[in-house]
């Protein structure tokens, strides 16, 4: 089993400094939508999905003028998942199933694009994007990335212990090791997506956190502009800095065996993705399934 670590979307905030800590004040900041894709024998799985073919096309229509103003997104094409998916040597259809770990517009983008995949989400997580929004869900769901009717499958946080992690639920149907690890409070039914690959765990921790500096095990910080957002967004913000607090100690004491990461820090992303795509053609694509 491979995994791949994709930028399925890169958003370029104002304010460095006030949004990643580093940089100037009037320098636009750099963070990404940090996905996975992960082969495997029974197709592709995707962990997020970025932002999709046609919110490129329609970035002010489908994901709102607030969001495309605040966060100034490229809306590169070859960026998307699809693109992406392409580039490796697959096609849509060997994407088989999409774990989101929440259902906010720049982690939904592309789920229009592979409208055969098995969605995995947590059942509170559902619900909450399927009634009208609150003023703090109110600019992060987007009905419309789901309008076409996407294949959803709706679990219970309940399950077995993982590093400590209580109620870890195993996508079932798959060969390879992918687990809901709930970590909620900036959403309802957010959570993480850990996978066992050939050099171990690594834990896809979503936007428990923004920034690599917050789960410093021994001094943790924030950007003052993340701190502030992250505070206004969650639903539950207890919750949040409670699931915060687990992943530092996950990270101190078993930092070893399980990488983590979360959805929009650069610096996460560069450790991972330290090598380009490989170019059509240069993999063999995954065999057709059913």
């Amino acid at each position: 089993m491979r995994i791949h670590h994709l930028n399925c979307g890169t958003l370029c905030p104002a304010s460095a400094r006030f949004v990643v800590g580093t940089g100037g004040l009037f320098e636009r900041a750099r963070m990404v939508c940090h996905c996975l894709l992960i082969e495997s024998s029974q197709g592709l799985v995707l962990v997020d999905t970025g932002l999709g073919t046609r919110d490129v096309q329609d970035a002010k229509g489908r994901l709102g003028q607030r969001f495309v103003a605040r966060n100034a997104p490229r809306l590169d094409p070859a960026e998307t998942a699809l693109a992406q998916v392409e580039r490796l040597g697959f096609r849509r259809e060997d994407v088989r199933h999409i774990v989101p770990t929440h259902l906010d517009l720049d982690h939904v983008g592309g789920l229009v694009d592979f409208p055969d995949a098995q969605v995995h989400v947590f059942g509170d997580e559902h619900a909450a994007a399927m009634v009208p929004p609150g003023p703090k869900e109110k600019f992060g769901y987007k009905p419309v990335q789901w309008a076409h009717g996407p294949k959803w499958s709706r679990y219970a946080v309940d399950g077995e212990r993982w590093f400590g992690f209580e109620a870890v639920r195993v996508i079932p149907g798959l060969d390879a090791e992918v687990l809901l690890v709930p970590l909620v409070g900036h959403t309802a039914g957010h959570c993480g997506v850990a996978v066992k690959g050939p050099g171990g765990w690594v834990l896809h921790a979503g936007d428990a956190y923004f920034n690599h500096r917050e789960v410093d095990p021994v001094a943790p910080r924030s950007p003052w502009g993340t701190a502030l957002f992250q505070r206004l967004k969650s639903v539950d913000n207890a919750a949040r800095l409670a699931n915060q607090e687990r992943l530092r100690g996950l990270v101190r004491m078993h930092g070893n065996e399980v990488k983590v990461f979360s959805a929009h820090c650069a610096v996460e992303f560069d450790r991972h993705a330290t090598q380009p795509l490989p170019g059509p053609g240069t993999l063999n694509p995954a065999p057709a399934v059913g």
